[in-house]
């Protein structure tokens, strides 16, 4: 329960640092990988404090577990004082959740895998069937230069992790010759930077921690950095970013027919951002140029700063058994 806690309040500090960050970026910046960072680093800290930089809450003023004697963890010692064993008990009960909680953990983690499972086979059937349909499997369909997998409604999408394929239904090809060229270059880009390969790769640890509520908002924040990277690069090949966000509209309008996939001309929840940033973007204010790089900075420190919060094996062991004989009948 505490491993819990502490990951996903230490997954939420860097969501806000990687907000702050992206923020201070200019507008063409690329973010994808700001958010990518934050995923690995959000995994990857509490793993290795957990070993290397603990903190036993039931020691009270004792040193770390780890035998750190740093000035900064003595200092830290002073600081989560309030942490202390003033009731034991307390500790004991919120241990005692954690058969439970493994139980509901891992009936998660199984029904994501399966439904992960159900949608890669759903895709790769779509994407046979429509190859079929179309001249055949070893015969691709090349439109403005861009090989294509026409659908009837799904899509325009990226999709695919060894080999990323395009899926455009059927209506994006009777779009005038502009509009349709911004569709197709969109997923072009999409496809050339391994975009699917790279939202694969960090979904991957909610299979592990489906209770991490932080990196669910971090995987959103990256799904979306990915489309707007790619606006940029869309923009920057082929100009008019009045008229792809009027296109981004207008698609909108059109794609609700088919499923949604994930990379795709339209994203997930994230139009009215890509609009905003694309026709309208809000530079930071001359103070604000270095007020959010020093609090990101400020707050990657108390991040790192922070020990992971463990009860040491023979203190657990008695809390249990406490606990147990305070639940049992009399």
């Amino acid at each position: 329960m505490l491993c819990i806690l502490y990951v996903n309040f230490i997954g939420g500090c860097l969501c806000i640092i990687g907000h702050l960050v992206e923020r201070a970026l200019p507008v063409t910046s690329s973010r994808r990988w700001i958010w990518f960072a934050v995923i690995v680093f959000s995994m990857a800290l509490p793993g290795y404090y957990r070993y290397h930089h603990s903190w036993d809450v039931t020691a009270g003023s004792e040193q770390p577990v780890a035998g750190q004697t740093t000035p900064s963890t003595q200092a830290l010692a002073f600081g989560t004082a309030w942490l202390s064993p003033i009731d034991r008990d307390f500790w004991a009960r919120i241990e005692s959740f954690d058969p439970k909680i493994n139980q509901v953990w891992l009936i998660i983690s199984g029904l994501l895998l399966i439904w992960a499972v159900t949608n890669a086979m759903r895709v790769s059937d779509l994407v046979r069937s429509s190859r079929w349909n179309q001249s055949g499997p070893r015969t691709p369909t090349v439109i403005d230069g861009v090989p294509i997998v026409i659908t009837d409604a799904a899509g325009p999408a990226t999709v695919g992790v060894l080999r990323s394929r395009v899926l455009v239904p059927r209506w994006v090809l009777g779009l005038p010759g502009p509009q349709r060229q911004y569709v197709l270059r969109h997923e072009e880009e999409h496809r050339r930077a391994h975009d699917a390969r790279l939202l694969f790769a960090a979904s991957l640890p909610l299979l592990l921690m489906p209770w991490n509520l932080a990196l669910w908002w971090e995987l959103r924040r990256l799904c979306v950095a990915v489309e707007l990277d790619c606006d940029n690069r869309v923009v920057a090949a082929l100009g008019d970013p009045n008229a792809y966000g009027e296109l981004l509209l207008k698609v909108a309008q059109a794609a609700n027919r088919g499923p949604r996939l994930q990379p795709a001309f339209l994203g997930m929840g994230s139009l009215e951002r890509r609009l905003t940033l694309l026709l309208a973007p809000t530079p930071l204010r001359h103070a604000q140029r270095f007020l959010v790089p020093a609090l990101a900075f400020g707050l990657l420190l108390a991040v790192v700063a922070i020990p992971h919060p463990v009860v040491a094996h023979h203190q657990h062991a008695a809390m249990m058994a406490r606990a147990t004989t305070s639940v049992s009948p009399r």
